[in-house]
């Protein structure tokens, strides 16, 4: 049986905090290392400064099994990743022959004068595993030090990858004798709040061991998280489903999808198996809705498409909405949207028509307030109905509020 290994990882670089790249190496690293059964319970993202750098890396120290630490490995000054190791590993940094004469070659190679801040990349740590850098020039590096296990990554996602992948992890499997693989399944909810959802299922995530059960919110929707760890892939499996077959039990009516699966690829599917055509009229949205069906594959033999029908003329005109509702009730209404719902349906002769108008600020409008909605919805030959609806947020937050309102009825209206 093998041990529990828990892990961090440091992500290193400036950039990162000032947000102009996304730290993807942390996310990616996790993923590789749950796959093998290793725990990782930190992540921490610190930018090219020695002390804090050094803070960062005596707290990993202190508590973790295995620290990965990404970036600062380069030839600049600010790459700073090896030095502080030094300090907080005690360990001498020596030139890697091998690696020099690979940093080398490849200058000359590109006709290049290399410069002397170059040979930075093929220092390592004396008495350290050198894992040969394929795609780059700075090598992977390992180093342990009492129970803890440091590797050392350039930060360039490719690199990284093609390190963690042929070297680090087949190292780690075979270190820690690792038999155990940590697996996840997400389950996908609309039409249910966060706290509904927790308290209908409170019991079960109260006496949560293996699989644990982790809710996370999101815009208009809540995803279940379910992780298991086991010695393979098929008991993880089992013991998800029997955890996935309670909560369906329960909750199922709001569950409309898994993993990646998002609500526009459900109700795509549903118009498919049904054999229905859908074309949306959208004002508030501003073709939000219909961009996200098109971005689909084959969403073109079910979606006509859509009239952005902002401007009260362009209702009237284009849409063919009576001047007469606008008038009499406004282009915010439930009548309006109604009337929208009708046009669209009847203009591009598809079996689904619905449409979508409101305020989404910043200021009040037909003495409606901020984040009233109106969705409409015709189906076939029945009367259209409209959803009225209040959100609250800034005007983006407001608009995609409606586009996933506008999906989670029509999933409703087209699963039944």
């Amino acid at each position: 049986m093998s041990r529990e290994v828990n892990a961090e990882i440091v992500s290193v670089g400036s950039e990162l905090l000032l947000g102009q790249i996304a730290n993807t190496n942390a996310q990616w690293i996790s993923e590789q290392l749950a796959q093998i059964g290793v725990n990782v319970f930190f992540h921490h993202t610190v930018g090219d400064n020695f002390s804090r750098l050094e803070s960062v890396m005596r707290l990993a120290e202190q508590r973790s099994h295995l620290v990965i630490v990404t970036g600062g490995l380069g030839p600049t000054d600010d790459d700073l990743t090896r030095d502080v190791a030094k300090e907080v590993l005690n360990q001498q940094l020596v030139i890697n022959e091998t690696v020099l004469e690979k940093v080398q070659h490849y200058f000359s190679k590109n006709h290049i004068v290399m410069t002397e801040n170059n040979r930075k990349q093929a220092l390592v740590f004396q008495g350290g595993e050198v894992f040969l850098n394929e795609v780059g020039m700075a090598p992977g590096i390992l180093v342990k030090k009492g129970d803890t296990i440091w590797v050392f990554l350039p930060g360039v996602p490719r690199e990284m990858k093609s390190l963690m992948t042929k070297s680090v992890l087949p190292y780690l499997v075979n270190y820690y004798k690792l038999d155990q693989i940590i697996q996840s399944k997400v389950l996908k909810f609309i039409g249910i709040g966060e706290s509904i959802l927790e308290d209908k299922l409170k019991d079960i995530i109260r006496s949560q061991t293996n699989p644990t059960i982790a809710p996370l919110a999101g815009e208009g929707e809540v995803t279940l998280r379910l992780t298991a760890k086991a010695n393979n892939t098929e008991i993880a499996s089992q013991l998800i489903s029997k955890v996935e077959e309670k909560i369906v039990e329960r909750v199922g009516a709001f569950c409309y999808g898994k993993d990646q699966e998002t609500i526009e690829q459900r109700v795509l599917t549903l118009l498919q198996e049904k054999n229905r055509s859908l074309a949306s009229a959208e004002s508030l949205t501003g073709g939000k809705f219909i961009e996200k069906l098109i971005a689909i594959p084959g969403a073109s033999s079910h979606v006509a498409g859509s009239i952005v029908s902002y401007q009260e003329e362009t209702k009237v005109n284009v849409l063919q909405v009576s001047k007469s509702i606008i008038e009499q009730y406004g282009t915010v209404s439930s009548e309006c949207a109604k009337a929208m719902a009708a046009q669209i349906q009847a203009l591009m002769n598809t079996s689904v028509g619905i449409s979508f108008t409101g305020n989404a600020g910043p200021d009040a409008s037909e003495d409606k307030p901020v984040g009233k909605v109106f969705i409409g919805v015709k189906v076939a030959n029945k009367e259209a109905e409209v959803y009225e609806f209040q959100f609250n947020g800034n005007r983006d937050t407001i608009r995609n509020r409606a586009v996933k309102k506008g999906f989670e009825i029509l999933y409703n209206l087209l699963k039944n």
